[in-house]
């Protein structure tokens, strides 16, 4: 059957990715994307694209009535929209540090409670929170942006014991180091010392990320809730 799919930060990147997957298997899909525009290719999928700022409750409150009028209630949410600014922490800003928690967890927070509406309506749904190797390894110049990232975690686990009982399952993926336009912009020199500390000795692809989302939303993954799955080429192995 086809679902209501909503994936935050849709319009690029892994958040493409995983649009692009959860369309191709005929799902019902919506993005969020706060500035440009969504390619082409996603409106030829017929995903539904929703300018939102997820720092903004009401924003995603319309975004969420947009999505839900076009679709139904929101059955799988993927919470994917997050920003760097990164520094050391002597240099970092006040500014610095809580606008990216505001976005990476705090609207992390807004568009999962949103969704929740729905979800315990329907007593179903699935959640998968996309954090990143950084939260568990941590990374100099990145306080900000893996402490935003390792609260995921305990947030996700808190809501599946929960939500349990309501059918409702709540998961993180945390991605290594993956080729996007991000990461596309450094160095040969800069590109090879990352590739050098992963064991499998390469990037990983945006579509390798959404195989792994798209099989926490499946019916295969029924019985996995408050698990956190390392897609990072062994990265981050231990933690």
């Amino acid at each position: 059957m086809s679902r209501s799919v909503l994936v935050t930060g849709g319009n690029r990147g892994i958040g493409l990715a995983i649009a692009r997957a959860f369309a191709e298997a005929g799902d019902k899909v919506a993005i969020t994307f706060r500035s440009g525009e969504p390619p082409a290719e996603l409106t030829a999928l017929g995903v539904l694209a929703v300018r939102c700022d997820i720092t903004d409750s009401d924003q995603v409150d319309l975004a969420y009535k947009q999505v839900e009028d076009a679709h139904g209630a929101v059955e799988v949410l993927v919470a994917n929209a997050g920003i760097t600014k990164d520094t050391l922490l002597m240099r970092m800003s006040e500014d610095d540090f809580a606008s990216v928690v505001d976005t990476n967890l705090t609207g992390t927070f807004r568009v999962v409670k949103r969704a929740n509406r729905g979800m315990l309506r329907a007593k179903k749904g699935r959640v998968v929170l996309i954090s990143s190797v950084v939260g568990l390894l941590g990374s100099a110049g990145q306080a900000n942006y893996a402490a935003s990232k390792a609260a995921l975690v305990g947030f996700a686990r808190s809501l599946a014991r929960e939500l349990g009982s309501r059918n409702i399952t709540f998961n993180v993926v945390a991605p290594g180091f993956v080729d996007t336009d991000m990461t596309k912009v450094l160095t040969d020199e800069q590109r090879a010392g990352i590739v050098g500390q992963v064991p499998l000795g390469r990037y990983a692809q945006p579509e390798e990320i959404a195989a792994a989302v798209s099989f926490l939303a499946s019916d295969n993954a029924a019985y996995i809730t408050g698990a956190v799955i390392p897609v990072d080429g062994g990265l981050g192995m231990g933690h």
